[in-house]
């Protein structure tokens, strides 16, 4: 299987922010752009993969700014890691007011995808071609968020199978919460 460079599958969709998608606060609703990153995230995977993708996990959507009805938002993917049947695709979302031309970035996100045949199972992907230095500073981020994913995952997965409510119940005290009268632990 031949590698594909980045450059192959990099996909940009754009899209104006219409009324239908405002919130109740009168912004662009988050669900609205996790569906549009979610699309932008297939497309790109289907295109490096040359098959069927789907979205195993999101890492990062963390809106950095709002995004206003009227502006035109524009959402830049590309792969920056693929393992033998999976695929990380990174993609910026920035938002334009096409009156002022001011530009925002509002989020960068992680989708992690996997490849699949006609009979749903994981399918192997081509290798990924890292043809400059921003190619190969994505592929390494892209391992350090996995080995961090894989070291916090392992660590609390542990901690919940240790931790007894009566040791840790103290821990409430500075937070915001109240235990219902007669609960017994």
């Amino acid at each position: 299987m031949n590698a594909k460079p980045v450059s192959h599958s990099q996909t940009t969709l754009t899209e104006l922010m219409i009324p239908s998608y405002a919130n109740f606060g009168g912004r662009v609703h988050g669900g609205i752009l996790l569906s549009l990153m979610d699309k932008v995230a297939y497309a790109c995977a289907a295109k490096h993969a040359g098959q069927y993708c789907v979205t195993v996990s999101v890492d990062g959507v963390n809106f950095r700014q709002p995004v206003e009805v009227g502006e035109l938002v524009s959402l830049l993917a590309s792969v920056n890691y693929v393992g033998r049947t999976s695929l990380v695709v990174g993609i910026k979302v920035i938002a334009e007011n096409v009156k002022s031309g001011t530009v925002k970035h509002t989020n960068t996100s992680y989708f992690t995808m996997v490849a699949k045949d006609e009979h749903e199972r994981p399918t192997e992907v081509p290798p990924l071609l890292l043809e400059t230095v921003d190619d190969i500073r994505r592929f390494l981020e892209a391992i350090k968020r996995k080995e961090l994913r894989a070291s916090y995952s392992e660590h609390f997965d542990n901690a919940k199978t240790r931790m007894l409510l009566n040791e840790n119940i103290g821990k409430l005290e500075k937070e915001r919460c109240e235990l219902a009268d007669g609960l017994e632990l």
